[in-house]
C-alpha cells in the first residue's frame, strides 16, 4: 500500500479507516495549529523520530480510558496526597521533561523541539493542557495532551517521584469527569496504562465515539478546583 503525501497547502487527511495494518495515515505536510487540530478532530496523532518525516497515525486497536473504569488503588490514593497539583503552570517544561525520559524499547524521543513549540501554540489557544505534580515546590510529574470537544487525547507522561505522573492522571480525570468529559484517547495500547483500567477498542468504534463527542464543547476553567482536602 502506497502511504499518501499530505499536500502543505491543503489540511485534508486521508479517511483514518484507509490506514496500512500498521496505522499510518499519510506522511508529510507540517506542524502548524490548524492541521494539528484538523488532525487530532479526525482521530489522527503525529509520531515519528527524528530526521523522519512527519508521520500521522490512527492506530487499531485504539487504547481508550473510560472515566469511570480508573482504576485509584489505596496505594495511588496515598501517594496522592504527597504533591501539590497544578494545570499549565508549566506545560512546556512538561514536554521538554517527557522529551527526556527514557523508555523501554525505544532510542531517543519523538518529542523534538519543533513537536514542543507546535504543541505549545496549541497550549497558548487553550487547545492543549498539562496537568503538573509538584514536591516542595519543584515539578516532580506530569503529563499533557490535547482537548477534542469532550475528549482528551493524552500524548505523554513523566516521572521524577514514584507515582508523581500517576498521581497527575488521577487528579486528570477527577477533574474530566467533574468537567463532563467523555473519555480519554490513550493512543497506542500499552501495559501501564491498561494497569490503570484503560481498554482497547477497534478504530471503527473509537472514531464513532469521537465524532459524536468533538461536536460538544465543554464550558471551564482548567484550574484545580475540586481536590478532596
Amino acid at each position: 500500500m502506497n502511504i499518501p503525501k499530505l499536500n502543505k497547502h491543503s489540511l485534508i487527511f486521508p479517511n483514518p479507516n484507509d490506514a496500512n495494518e500498521d496505522g499510518i495515515v499519510a506522511w508529510g505536510g507540517d506542524l502548524n495549529p490548524s492541521r494539528l487540530i484538523r488532525a487530532y478532530q479526525n482521530g489522527i496523532f503525529p509520531w515519528y523520530a527524528k530526521d523522519d518525516p512527519i508521520i500521522w497515525w490512527s492506530t487499531n486497536p485504539r487504547l481508550i480510558m473510560e472515566l469511570d473504569d480508573f482504576k485509584l488503588s489505596r496505594s495511588l490514593k496515598k501517594s496522592m496526597k504527597k504533591f501539590k497539583y497544578k494545570f499549565d503552570a508549566n506545560f512546556k517544561e512538561v514536554m521538554k521533561q517527557c522529551s527526556s525520559v527514557k523508555r523501554e524499547n525505544q532510542n531517543g524521543t519523538w518529542i523534538q523541539d519543533e513537536i514542543i513549540e507546535a504543541y505549545s501554540v496549541l497550549n497558548d489557544m487553550n487547545m492543549a493542557h498539562s496537568i503538573e505534580s509538584y514536591q516542595d515546590g519543584k515539578l516532580v510529574g506530569g503529563l499533557y495532551g490535547v482537548v477534542v470537544g469532550k475528549v482528551f487525547c493524552g500524548e505523554s507522561m513523566f516521572s521524577l517521584v514514584n507515582d508523581a505522573s500517576k498521581s497527575a492522571y488521577a487528579v486528570l480525570i477527577k477533574h474530566l469527569k467533574f468537567w463532563g468529559y467523555d473519555f480519554v484517547d490513550c493512543q497506542v495500547p500499552t501495559q501501564h496504562l491498561k494497569s490503570l483500567g484503560a481498554k482497547e477498542v477497534t478504530r471503527e468504534y473509537f472514531l464513532d465515539r469521537l465524532q459524536k463527542a468533538k461536536m460538544q464543547t465543554v464550558e471551564h476553567r482548567w484550574e484545580i478546583n475540586i481536590l478532596e482536602k
